[in-house]
């Protein structure tokens, strides 16, 4: 919900608007280190801006670490499908008096809806096995909360805890957590796909 939002529209900049000027390039250059860094040095860093100021590991600390790895795949993928859309298609929308955010939004991004989607399950699914990141900033919480600023309880860091324990029933519920997050990934796309095509 943080970064595929922000990932959209910055893909959506640097595809449709950033052709001249020094900031598109900047934000390429910071968006392929984003893409490159290892999990823990973006847990490392929330670990020092947030978890450090506020003196407390929580959920939302864990949300921004994994909404910072969401963000560069989105961005890659968004330019990248937005790019692959014919120059005609907005040149025919702006001939017809279409403003050029109307373009975007109702012809590029349309055309692209497939690739999209694609992006941002692919960014779904990279942090849906993420623990490092997570050590730093959400911990774990071995009772259910919902409560956003205090530890919380999230499968990757309960499937390391049980995989490392000595105990052949907690490295079954390891296995078992590690199916769990599988399934939920390939759900996710086989939901997607189903309403992709059932919007066609």
């Amino acid at each position: 919900m943080i970064g595929t939002p922000v990932g959209i529209m910055a893909g959506t900049y640097l595809a449709e608007f950033g052709q001249r000027g020094w900031l598109a390039p900047i934000t390429r250059f910071l968006n392929d280190i984003l893409l490159s860094a290892p999990s823990i040095i973006v847990g490392l860093f929330i670990y020092e801006i947030y978890v450090m100021r506020v003196h407390h590991f929580s959920g939302w600390a864990g949300s921004f670490a994994l909404s910072l790895l969401v963000i560069p795949v989105v961005v890659r993928t968004t330019e990248d499908m937005l790019r692959l859309i014919p120059d005609t298609l907005r040149e025919a929308a702006a001939a017809l008096g279409a403003p050029r955010w109307m373009v975007v939004t109702m012809i590029t991004w349309r055309a692209a809806r497939a690739g999209m989607i694609t992006g941002i399950l692919l960014a779904i699914a990279r942090i849906s096995g993420e623990t490092a990141p997570l050590l730093f900033t959400a911990l774990n919480n071995q009772f259910y909360s919902n409560n956003m600023n205090a530890p919380m309880a999230n499968l990757p860091v309960v499937i390391f805890q049980m995989a490392m324990s000595p105990y052949d029933d907690w490295h079954n519920l390891a296995w078992a957590g590690a199916l769990l997050t599988t399934s939920l990934v390939l759900i996710l796309s086989i939901s997607a796909r189903i309403l992709f095509k059932k919007e066609q």
